[in-house]
């Protein structure tokens, strides 16, 4: 009896662990089924989505679940059943893995790839540069100009593109970090310049706490409008310090700061190139040769070297600065060294006009 139940016994382990194996095995199969299904089922977009002859586009909308992905999909003419992308998801183990963005699939991909490609968040980016030096008209002319933004500010006057971006300033100029700003397509152009605006006055707030204090300059906006004028009117990134030490110095002894770009920026954009004297005479609020102090607003996008140069300007007695003609600019503490230095620089012929 106990020999003929210990068999029993060993038929039934071998019994079940044929089982198991045979089990084991058919998931395998199944799985490999599905797989094969996933990845090797071929998808097929309509025409009307397809970029050129070896991609499509699509474009996932920001929180979506994948129910949502997969009627996006099946809106934007992807023939995806949404039972087979939920199943597809979950064996990938990507079902809540999937981001937002536009995505350039291949023409030959599979339900797999697509969704590979989507958790992976590989999807189009568009950027756009803002550079140290530009004004507004530039800026909104760049951003205007972007083929892949929705052009919301489109022809809206500053006042109301301010308010977009809840800012309270009398203008729009100088607002803008200079940077390179990453993107989706088809994202609101305002949110260029809700970011370029916020990293302005971040940077704009660092600088201005770590500001030398005893200088002329009273509010951040001060800062901003006068380390506008630096930019512009640096040639040569080296000079900036004794640029702004210039600026300072002027503003001290509460002298007109005589700058050329701030005349240049009260005519506006219908400025031709040329500046004649005609112009330094002709009043407005931006002739710094006829007004004393800053001019009303910022007349470019400063970069942030030059808040930094403005914020810490060197040591310096220098009232006087000139072009040399090579980017670098010659300083003179009185006029009589600026007078030479304008005969020596830029009333002689340019082949003399070199510096020693």
């Amino acid at each position: 009896m106990r020999r003929k139940f210990q068999g029993i016994n060993l038929f039934n382990k071998k019994t079940k662990r044929s089982r198991a194996q045979s089990f084991f095995l058919w998931a395998i199969v199944a799985l490999a089924l599905i797989y094969c299904v996933i990845f090797l089922w071929p998808v097929t977009p309509s025409n009307s989505n397809t970029v050129d002859n070896t991609s499509f586009k699509v474009k996932i909308n920001p929180q979506s679940s994948l129910a949502s992905v997969g009627q996006q999909l099946s809106e934007q003419g992807v023939n995806i059943s949404p039972l087979a992308l939920q199943i597809s998801a979950r064996a990938l183990f990507v079902g809540t893995k999937l981001k937002p963005g536009t995505y350039m699939l291949p023409l030959r991909t599979s339900v797999g790839k697509i969704l590979l490609q989507i958790a992976r968040g590989d999807r189009v980016r568009e950027s756009i540069a803002i550079i140290p030096g530009m004004t507004i008209w530039q800026v909104r002319a760049l951003i205007d100009a972007h083929p892949a933004l929705i052009h919301q500010t489109k022809g809206i006057s500053s006042k109301q593109l301010l308010q977009a971006i809840n800012l309270a300033y009398p203008s729009d100029e100088g607002l803008f970090f200079p940077d390179t700003y990453i993107f989706d397509p088809d994202e609101p152009d305002v949110n260029i310049y809700r970011r370029a605006s916020q990293a302005m006055q971040k940077q704009l707030g660092i600088v201005w706490e770590q500001r030398d204090s005893n200088g002329p300059l009273k509010t951040p906006y001060q800062l901003l409008t006068l380390a506008s004028i630096v930019e512009k009117e640096t040639g040569r990134a080296s000079d900036r310090g004794l640029v702004s030490a210039v600026f300072i110095n002027r503003l001290n002894k509460n002298m007109p700061l005589q700058t050329d770009p701030t005349v240049i920026y009260g005519i506006g954009p219908q400025f031709n190139g040329n500046l004649r004297k005609a112009d330094l005479r002709k009043d407005s609020p931006y002739n710094t040769y006829m007004r004393k102090g800053l001019p009303p607003s910022p007349i470019a996008m400063p970069s942030r070297e030059s808040l930094l140069a403005t914020a810490h300007p060197e040591k310096s007695d220098a009232l006087y600065f000139v072009a040399r003609g090579d980017g670098t600019s010659h300083f003179s503490k009185n006029l009589n060294e600026h007078e030479g230095a304008v005969n020596r620089y830029q009333r002689k012929p340019a082949s003399i006009n070199k510096p020693q």
